[in-house]
């Protein structure tokens, strides 16, 4: 059973920046897209950004294109989310998802989930 493990969230000031990880318990297959949700309080779960394990395809919510870049680092079975220009309507938890499709933006499109890790931005 694959476990993920968020790491990196915290409280900045608006413009700041975070940088999450997510690790994986077992190496990630080709087929794979890594994925990170958010979720405000009283809010739905909501997609923020995807990256396919083959071959580094990404995508984004139109709300963080140009300020959050996810990335991959294979060897280490981990995928990252940069957050820069953070506003405080960024403000969640942000949660790893794993999954088999591609392109996917939907919750029920990934078969596992991390924890989640708590990001505040100030205003």
């Amino acid at each position: 059973q694959v476990q993920l493990v968020e790491s990196g969230g915290g409280t900045v000031q608006t413009g700041g920046s975070l940088r999450l990880s997510c690790e994986a318990t077992e190496r990630i297959f080709d087929s794979y897209a890594m994925a990170w949700f958010r979720q405000a309080p009283g809010k739905e779960r909501e997609f923020v950004a995807a990256i396919r394990w083959s071959g580094g395809y990404t995508y984004y919510t139109d709300s963080v294109k140009g300020r959050f870049t996810v990335s991959r680092d294979n060897a280490k079975n981990t995928v990252y989310l940069q957050m820069n220009s953070l506003k405080p309507e960024d403000t969640a938890v942000y949660y790893c998802a794993a999954g088999t499709t591609w392109p996917a933006r939907i919750v029920r499109d990934y078969a596992y989930w991390g924890q989640g890790t708590q990001v505040s931005v100030s205003s």
